[in-house]
């Protein structure tokens, strides 16, 4: 498999869940500002909506949009528990999850990350963004992770969207059950690597 990423991008979401899942891959990296990757291949022939990440498969097939790409990693080796069983109760309460990260969490981070957003409309997402790491941080108390204690493909992503608050300003330090997530799933060797491998460590 390869994974198509940019460093820091929601694409280090499934290179988080390649390495805690211990399964082969190799990367290659997207500048999205020119839309070429590093052999220099134009990425819309390998995503047309031109975003990572993407995940071409061995047999030429390639997967979009991270929670979809994370959900088939974590099917591949089961006995890793990066996902509940489909069709559990519990499988659809991680879909809710990655489903929530993505529309209520990282796509308020993506208006914020715009320079040509408007301050007024920045600071409607910011207090909304607030509402939004209360009840995440709520859900976090007392548990390690998202699903309990075991770490799954829901906590690669929102480690990976929360890391961004440091890029636009958004301090977490109202929220200490998020800054302790933070550190804990930081210090998961897995992470550690696949933040090592990005160049996101200094």
């Amino acid at each position: 498999m390869k994974l198509y990423f940019s460093p820091g991008a929601c694409s280090l979401s499934p290179h988080i869940v390649l390495r805690e899942g211990g399964l082969a891959f190799t990367m290659e990296r997207v500048d999205l500002a020119t839309g070429k990757t590093e052999t220099g291949a134009d990425y819309r022939t390998v995503n047309p909506n031109g975003y990572v990440p993407a995940l071409a498969l061995d047999d030429g097939r390639v997967l979009t949009e991270g929670p979809a790409i994370v959900q088939y990693l974590a099917d591949r080796v089961p006995e890793k528990r990066l996902a509940p069983p489909a069709g559990t109760f519990e499988r659809y309460r991680l879909m809710q999850w990655l489903n929530f990260i993505s529309t209520e969490l990282h796509k308020a981070f993506g208006v914020l990350f715009n320079p040509q957003t408007p301050d007024a409309w920045k600071d409607i997402v910011r207090s909304q963004l607030a509402s939004r790491l209360d009840y995440t941080s709520g859900q976090l108390a007392g548990k390690s992770y998202l699903m309990g204690e075991d770490f799954t493909v829901a906590d690669a992503y929102l480690f990976t969207v929360l890391g961004w608050g440091k890029y636009v300003g958004l301090e977490l330090l109202p929220w200490p059950p998020l800054t302790a997530y933070l550190e804990r799933t930081a210090a998961r060797p897995a992470v550690q690597a696949a933040l090592e491998a990005e160049g996101l460590t200094g």
